[in-house]
């Protein structure tokens, strides 16, 4: 679809697309939108948090968010949830507190300099009189270093501190951010989120967007981006996210784009993203902010000591992988749609961009599938499986 008729698409009506399968287009005043977070609301209500503005990097972009409310086929209108005019804000997660409180955080950096970002978390309203309605209280930056990024939702450790997953983009003294150190690391609180501590994921170089997965017992798996794009990393803790495991290659191909992770009811792994790498594409870019215009004659940092970032391998299929060994292998792969997936442009309005990308998953509680990804850079795409798309067929693959 070209950009205009996407944007004639986004009015947040769901429509039955198949058997068992419902699709909507949430609705946005934006051009860009990106980087889809899902999570369930109190009374059954599902909230969808995104960025948008005009292009990824700029000041215009800010967080936003919409609500599809209990047995509704209409998602709600686009609330603003952030707006910061010095820094783009990027990659919403909501979190709810062990005490009911309802949070937002999300990153905000200056122009494309990740290695400046900084994590702001605000409280979440909502308005028991119209299901639909989000607002966002005064909000503040957390007490962690600059460059640290955020993607996946957080974790109640068994003490009770607050987990929150994290990359570090560390700053290389006068040359440009272009993800060559990046590294995993965990945000720590005790007291509620008012101050934080950083405990790094040893070997854990080039593996961000940590997505945590509670397999019980103490034991949690983490999955990974990679900034090389090869393939999948997982690492383990068996201390309840105390200490992790350096990450390892899982045989889930990874394209340098996000992934998120959950623990379905009946025990299986789900990760879902693009299973495309650099070795099954020639595509390429110079950087993730090669088009923001900007006059920054820093060089790209020297990878030595770290490594060497793969952007622009196509961003689709979108694809749910199903593993039933707790992530080390992931023999059954559902298709959930597929295209050229280009991604060598961030541009949305003249059609170059075609990527199916930074998908979320939540299972309902009736053991359905809810799945929500940018489309084309233009819009959120959200997707409804039945439970019986679910069911275990051994060695499918997309």
């Amino acid at each position: 679809m070209r950009p205009d008729q996407i944007a004639a698409r986004m009015t947040g009506r769901l429509t039955q697309t198949a058997p068992g399968r419902t699709e909507a287009f949430l609705p946005s005043p934006k051009i860009q939108n990106h980087a889809a977070f899902l999570a369930p609301l109190p009374g059954g209500h599902l909230l969808c948090a995104w960025f948008g503005g005009t292009l990824e990097g700029k000041s215009d972009i800010s967080i936003h968010a919409a609500i599809l409310p209990a047995g509704s086929d209409q998602w709600g209108p686009a609330r603003l949830l952030s707006h910061d005019a010095a820094r783009s804000e990027q990659n919403p997660v909501i979190f709810a507190a062990p005490d009911g409180g309802l949070w937002l955080f999300h990153t905000a950096q200056p122009s494309g300099n990740q290695d400046e970002c900084q994590i702001r978390m605000a409280p979440l309203h909502l308005d028991p009189a119209d299901p639909t309605m989000i607002s966002s209280g005064k909000g503040r930056f957390l007490d962690l270093p600059r460059g640290s990024f955020i993607r996946a939702p957080l974790v109640v450790r068994d003490d009770g501190a607050w987990l929150l997953p994290i990359f570090r983009c560390i700053p290389r003294p006068g040359q440009k951010w272009n993800g060559s150190h990046d590294i995993a690391a965990v945000g720590v609180s005790t007291d509620g989120g008012a101050s934080w501590r950083l405990d790094e994921v040893p070997g854990s170089i080039g593996s961000v967007h940590m997505s945590p997965v509670d397999l019980g017992g103490g034991r949690i798996a983490a999955f990974y981006r990679r900034r090389q794009a090869d393939f999948v990393h997982r690492s383990d803790s068996r201390d309840g996210g105390r200490t992790w495991s350096a990450p390892v290659a899982t045989d889930l191909p990874n394209n340098n784009s996000s992934i998120a992770a959950i623990r379905l009811a009946d025990g299986r792994i789900a990760v879902i993203g693009n299973p495309v790498n650099a070795e099954m594409s020639p595509d390429r870019r110079a950087s993730l902010y090669d088009e923001l215009g900007e006059d920054d004659a820093r060089p790209d940092a020297d990878p030595t000591g770290g490594c060497v970032p793969i952007w622009g391998v196509p961003r689709a299929p979108v694809v749910v992988a199903l593993s039933t060994d707790g992530g080390a292998t992931f023999p059954q792969r559902l298709l959930i749609e597929d295209g050229p997936g280009t991604c060598t442009s961030n541009d949305s309005t003249d059609g170059r961009n075609m990527e199916m990308s930074y998908p979320w998953i939540w299972q309902a509680p009736d053991g359905g599938l809810h799945l929500a990804y940018t489309y084309h850079r233009r819009a959120i795409k959200h997707v409804h499986l039945s439970p019986e798309h679910l069911a275990p067929r051994t060695g499918e693959h997309a």
